[in-house]
């Protein structure tokens, strides 16, 4: 069996890979074969994890759960959705071990104290903090105790919210890495605040990524260009599917794009390209591409050489057409053909 990924290695190793996430969140619709469906769709991506969304309606939601956007017309409240959405813990359990058996790294946000412990149970790998949850101290301690990397999303915060987040896990000698994200399904190219991979990097001295919303696969390409470590994306099987996240997410086929295409970048960055080293390997073919300097027309023994004089062909046979000036007002030994080749011997 493939194994998954040591998510360790971001902070371990600086030349590891991006860890691409592909978040599956709630396009399970409340299934559990199709929660089971998507990891098997994941792995066949190239991802390195699935991500899902563990929710608990009673130990998360009230009767002042409103909803942002009306979306469902099966769940009368939000408390309904949540609680539609909920797996038990041995289906839990199942899907984590399906996700490893795939090669996979199992993530799943928790929104409850009694997720965070449920997971913990599993055996998880790192925790995923949803940008809601960034200013929940209880929370990260819970999360702190177990030992285990962070990773938080910066969405609905103030830096100054993350910044003492960042420093509150630190302090407690968590593995931190931070996610540039923004709260918006779709989100716009105008709203992915590219510039923040680096700047949020230089804050924080840590591994920062991208959970993007955008529904395309050209943030995160550009997020790898800058130097982003982690990558997070939704998918769906299809965008007319059911879901508040559909709008936002990759296709299976398009995620598997988006993979390939962060992979193929991080070639690029890893080989730096050795400009003089290559030419001089290709100088056969830079004679066989290049031109001389030939007749323009035919000329007369004595001919004192002007621009109008000068043509050029190729291949690199005499003098290299850049030279030309090294030739002008020069004077011809003895006749020579249009067309023909010039070469030094030809002057006096």
């Amino acid at each position: 069996m493939p194994q998954p990924r040591d998510i360790n290695d971001l902070w371990q190793n600086p030349a590891a890979p991006s860890f691409i996430i592909a978040e599956v969140a709630q396009a399970h619709d409340g299934s559990l074969g199709t929660a089971h469906a998507y990891i098997d769709a994941v792995a066949a991506t190239g991802a390195d994890a699935v991500k899902f969304q563990t929710h608990i309606a009673a130990e998360e939601s009230s009767e002042l759960d409103t909803w942002r956007v009306k979306f469902s017309k099966q769940d009368a409240t939000r408390y309904d959705y949540w609680k539609r959405m909920e797996f038990t813990e041995p289906q839990w359990i199942e899907l984590k071990q399906h996700a490893e058996e795939k090669g996979l790294v199992f993530l799943s946000s928790p929104f409850s104290l009694a997720a965070i412990r449920m997971l913990e149970r599993l055996g998880m790998s790192a925790w995923k903090v949803a940008s809601g949850e960034v200013t929940n101290r209880l929370f990260l301690d819970a999360m702190i105790d177990t030992g285990k990397p962070v990773l938080v999303s910066s969405g609905m915060s103030y830096l100054e919210e993350m910044d003492a987040t960042v420093a509150h896990l630190k302090a407690a000698g968590s593995s931190v890495a931070v996610f540039q994200c923004t709260t918006a399904y779709p989100c716009p190219p105008e709203k992915i605040g590219l510039n923040q991979i680096t700047e949020l990097a230089q804050r924080y001295g840590c591994p920062v990524g991208l959970s993007d919303h955008s529904g395309t696969p050209y943030p995160s390409l550009a997020a790898v260009t800058l130097g982003a470590k982690l990558i997070e994306v939704h998918i769906t099987f299809s965008r007319e599917m059911f879901g508040p996240d559909v709008s936002a997410s990759l296709t299976t086929d398009e995620f598997k794009q988006m993979v390939a295409g962060v992979r193929s970048i991080e070639m690029m960055k890893a080989n730096p390209f050795p400009k003089d080293s290559v030419a001089e390997a290709l100088e056969p073919l830079r004679r066989m591409f290049g031109q001389s300097l030939v007749a323009a027309t035919d000329l007369s023994a004595g001919t004192l050489i002007t621009r109008e004089n000068l043509s050029c062909r190729k291949p690199c046979h005499g003098i290299p057409a850049a030279d030309y000036t090294s030739i002008l007002g020069k004077k011809l030994k003895h006749a020579v053909k249009s067309a023909q080749f010039l070469q030094l011997e030809d002057f006096e």
